[in-house]
């Protein structure tokens, strides 16, 4: 992917954060033109030595009102741009695409009571932007925040998540929002043990959020591993749930740019 130098801008990094060594965060400056909605995702570039620069897709963390930008990275092991993005400091240079993209976002669904937010790894970036705009408080009488790891200490944005009822424009909707944990490869208190799809098939996700998922209710956004996203798409589908498209729309959307 390649980007003339007219439709991106030269963003400091302000702030780089390490979860484990395969996650961290990163938050640099926005420029002022720079607009998005929540959900969406920006294209980032990162010079090599040699010169060149890659170019990967990101959702942003940050809310459309901040006026940092912050996301949210996995290491890939011998990835040529996700090795080069940790090695970068305080100071350094990113590049941000002019423009943001993505489609995951509330106007694709027209209507709903119940929204759920399913998430693996690094796919609870969009969703936190999502839950730091008011839009979601008002659309929806219960949000469902459901985040799959593989192990407990990769449950990134834990103070985030609590801390988004106590925010003056939640803080009359908080009671809205129901976070669930699911981890895959060890036990964790207070989490649900096994992947989303298995959870959807035994119906122990719908007990533990204690609502059913329905296609009159219920409207689902799906973001993370793409087998996830398969998977959960006709697991839904057997639920009577479709893809949301703008000439027919449906109760899934989905965000896979992997």
């Amino acid at each position: 992917m390649t980007a003339s130098a007219d439709k991106f801008t030269r963003q400091t990094l302000l702030d780089v954060q390490p979860l484990t060594p395969n996650l961290f965060t990163l938050r640099a400056t926005r420029d002022p033109g720079f607009r998005f909605r929540s959900g969406q995702f920006a294209r980032l570039g990162v010079t090599k030595a040699d010169g060149s620069t890659v170019w990967r897709a990101y959702s942003m963390v940050s809310s459309p009102f901040d006026e940092f930008l912050e996301f949210f990275s996995i290491v890939v092991p011998g990835g040529e741009f996700t090795s080069e993005l940790s090695r970068l400091e305080v100071g350094d240079t990113l590049l941000v695409d002019r423009q943001a993209f993505g489609y995951l976002t509330l106007d694709r669904f027209v209507d709903g009571r119940d929204l759920w937010l399913l998430s693996t790894g690094t796919g609870i970036a969009p969703f936190l932007s999502i839950l730091q705009d008011f839009e979601v408080w008002e659309k929806f009488e219960r949000i469902i925040l459901v985040y799959s790891v593989r192990e407990a200490r990769e449950l990134a944005y834990q103070a985030l998540i609590a801390e988004l009822g106590q925010r003056d424009y939640l803080v009359e909707n908080a009671h809205k929002l129901q976070f669930i944990a699911t981890v895959t490869r060890e036990q964790h208190p207070g989490a649900l043990s096994g992947r989303i799809t298995t959870l959807i098939e035994n119906g122990e996700l719908e007990r533990a959020a204690g609502v059913a998922l329905t296609p009159e209710h219920s409207r689902v956004m799906l973001c993370g591993n793409p087998q996830m996203i398969d998977d959960t798409r006709k697991l839904l589908k057997q639920h009577d749930m479709h893809l949301s498209l703008s000439r027919r729309p449906g109760q899934v959307a989905v965000e896979n740019f992997w």
